[in-house]
């Protein structure tokens, strides 16, 4: 498995949030819930999205924006349309006054109104929202701009959105389940149209995940953090000596194998203090320390905490 593919790990399947929703004009909703990624796909209008800083941006039918926590961003029919609804961690909506808002049973349990009935002018939306990204995924979330818009026009696979908004609308036995899934595959897609961008910067890992030599030391790593990995046995199964591997590891991922290695090591027991009841002692044998001790040792260099402080906070 790429290293693109392990990190997509920790930021899926995990306290997501799916919601078709329909506005009528004249409408304006300001998300301040937090929630370190969010995923809107544009089924009917041309709402605009107003990022907590920069310009307001218009959007077409088809098109996918993603917008980048903690900070708080406005969809609306007109960005000189004065907010009426705040989305609060939840989540919640409620007007500007903290009042909470009703749901439209009749609709659907994914599917929420601002009015009695959809019309010709509404816009219709598609929300996915990641509430718990972990550790190892916020490397992804940091080379992300705050707002990224994909054009339906550039977009190669429209039919997730199409699948995504059927889904919602159903009843039936493992929707949750699927509503992740597709989630997922929406997120990947924008990724993949992200990174061919011009103007994107991806980060030092994506890049080198490619490379000949460094590539396959980076999917040895990520695949197995718990292995008794040297630079000799990477470079060895990278066919290159010791030496090259160094270089050019250094080169394209800006740091040495061994340090990242550790990094990587550090992350997945981040995560696992966070998400599971596995003792320290666990814990540190998955991820390649012979003892709690010796884990609490580089989790306090890394992160300046013991483990259990940090599983505590």
């Amino acid at each position: 498995m790429d290293p693109f593919s392990i990190l997509l790990e920790g930021a899926g399947a995990r306290d997501t949030f799916v919601l078709r929703t329909v506005l009528n004009p004249p409408w304006s909703v300001q998300v301040r819930d937090r929630v370190p990624l969010n995923l809107v796909a544009v089924l009917h209008g041309t709402p605009w999205v107003v990022p907590g800083t920069g310009d307001a941006v218009r959007l077409d039918a088809g098109d996918v924006a993603m917008m980048r926590g903690p900070d708080a961003f406005t969809f609306a029919d007109d960005p000189r349309t004065p907010v009426q609804v705040v989305v609060r961690p939840g989540p919640r909506r409620t007007t500007t006054a903290g009042a909470d808002l009703p749901d439209v049973a009749d609709l659907g349990a994914h599917t929420w109104i601002n009015d009695e009935r959809a019309r010709d002018d509404s816009s219709v939306l598609l929300i996915g929202k990641y509430a718990g990204p972990g550790e190892i995924a916020t490397h992804l979330l940091r080379a992300l701009p705050p707002l990224l818009v994909i054009p339906s026009a550039a977009r190669t696979e429209p039919a997730l959105v199409s699948l995504l908004a059927k889904e919602t609308g159903r009843d039936e036995p493992g929707q949750e389940l699927v509503l992740e899934r597709l989630l997922d595959l929406l997120l990947i897609g924008t990724l993949r149209e992200w990174r061919t961008r011009p103007d994107a910067d991806p980060p030092a890992w994506w890049r080198a995940g490619g490379d000949p030599v460094v590539g396959p030391a980076l999917r040895l790593i990520h695949g197995d953090p718990g292995h008794p990995w040297t630079v000799d046995t990477l470079a060895r199964r990278a066919g290159v000596s010791r030496a090259t591997l160094t270089r050019r590891f250094a080169r394209l991922v800006g740091t040495t194998p061994m340090a990242y290695l550790t990094g990587r090591r550090i992350d997945v027991a981040a995560d696992l203090l966070a998400t599971s009841d596995a003792t320290i002692d666990a814990v540190a044998r998955q991820v390649g320390y012979g003892s709690g001790f010796a884990l609490s040792a580089a989790f306090k260099r890394a992160r300046g905490m013991s483990p259990q402080r940090y599983r505590d906070s």
